[in-house]
């Protein structure tokens, strides 16, 4: 019988998370994501230490220049592995300052490109906030694709969306974790809060005809994964991708873009700000998940000075 695996990647765009480039050479998917936590992880690895003593020699008096060196360099390995995108981050520390978000990303770009791999081969990725999704809405307007990540409420959902940004990564593991934690039950398939959320913002794009591309981000299990089959994407780790490789059964589809979603509504910035203020997971998991980001990029740089 054909595999879960296979049959998901009927439905859904599959895209590796990890900076392994190993792993995504045995995994062969669509398009693969990075950011700070998994490049730190990398770093760590035998098998990148020539990448490392490379940014280190090319930046030997700038740490943050050598951090984003080495970024870039594994985003290239990545790219000659894959047929679509390669994700790269924008520092979380820039994360509500709009000018610097832009700027950090024109940067990332002209490093690419100086190294042969051209935009339409990238997406930068931006934190979800108000002065991030600012910035790409004008990097967009370049032909500078963006995914805008750590995507928690559904105002920063419709945000996206009125910004023309390309894609947005909801996180549905730690969606998952704060309610598992906040109302003490876990959850499974259908019930599952990221799996609502994510659902939520599918059916809303759909309805609405926006364009913007949802990728189902962070998963915990299979089931999660399972249970939005027919997302546009889904970027899973290597070992979630192992076990859906390995697991058979008939897999249902659960997204297709004739379910109807909610009307569309507009959010200036006083608005955004208090839809998601109000929505007390979004507020602590966009906040801890950009500290998080800040910390790795911190301990990368450390590995450069």
């Amino acid at each position: 019988m054909t595999s879960k695996l296979e049959q998901l990647k009927q439905y859904t765009t599959l895209v590796a998370d990890t900076g392994d480039v190993s792993l995504i050479a045995r995994l062969k998917p669509q398009d693969a994501t990075t950011n700070p936590s998994l490049l730190l992880k990398a770093a760590q690895q035998q098998q990148y230490a020539g990448l490392l003593q490379q940014a280190r020699d090319t930046h030997k008096t700038d740490a943050a220049r050598a951090a984003t060196h080495f970024a870039v360099t594994v985003g290239l390995e990545i790219s000659q592995l894959i047929p679509g995108r390669i994700s790269t981050e924008v520092d979380a520390r820039l994360s509500f300052d709009e000018e610097a978000t832009y700027a950090a990303a024109l940067q990332l770009i002209e490093a690419y490109q100086a190294r042969g791999l051209d935009k339409e081969r990238i997406l930068i990725k931006i934190a979800a906030t108000w002065e991030g999704i600012r910035a790409a809405e004008r990097l967009e307007k370049q032909g500078i694709q963006t995914n805008l990540t750590l995507l928690f409420s559904f105002a920063q959902a419709a945000a996206c969306a009125d910004a023309g940004v390309y894609l947005i990564s909801p996180f549905v593991g730690r969606i998952y974790d704060w309610y598992k934690k906040s109302v003490g039950q876990d959850y499974s398939g259908l019930d599952d809060p990221g799996v609502q959320s994510v659902s939520r913002i599918y059916r809303y794009y759909k309805t609405n005809g926006f364009d913007t591309v949802v990728m189902g981000a962070s998963f915990r299990n299979t089931g999660q994964i399972e249970a939005l089959a027919g997302c546009d994407r889904l970027t899973i780790s290597p070992e979630l991708i192992s076990q859906l490789a390995a697991e058979t059964g008939t897999l249902q589809r659960q997204l297709s873009p004739e379910q109807v979603g909610e009307a569309r509504i507009k959010l200036d910035q006083a608005t955004f700000r208090w839809a998601h203020n109000e929505d007390a997971m979004a507020t602590e998991k966009l906040a801890e998940g950009i500290r998080a980001f800040a910390v790795d990029q911190h301990k990368l740089e450390a590995l450069f000075a």
